[in-house]
């Protein structure tokens, strides 16, 4: 056991040189420890990836809105369909039932 503690310390002074140890420092004070991180930075991508989810949505949001504008300036059956169906409005003389889910 003493001659394994002897080899294993008389290694560690061979190879183990303080330009390593600073060195090694380093690079885990700037994986881990530093404001630009690796665990860090995975936050950042994983909002940025949340954030581009939300503008798609928006975009789709905006577009099918934009086409439900344009067709309601240019088919009036569509205005009278909206109308009729968000509104609940109806033509004189005409009864409107209507069914909840």
């Amino acid at each position: 056991m003493n001659k394994s503690v002897s080899d294993t310390f008389r290694w560690c002074r061979r190879y183990i040189t303080f330009p390593l140890v600073v060195a090694v420092g380093y690079i885990v004070f700037v994986l881990f420890f530093n404001e630009n991180s690796y665990s860090r930075s995975a936050q950042l991508q994983d909002e940025i990836e949340r954030l581009e989810a939300e503008i798609k949505e928006n975009n789709d949001t905006m577009n099918y809105y934009r086409s439900l504008y344009m067709s309601l300036n240019t088919d009036p059956s569509t205005l009278e369909r909206i109308v009729r169906e968000q509104y609940h409005m109806q033509r004189a003389g005409e009864d409107v039932y209507i069914i909840e889910d």
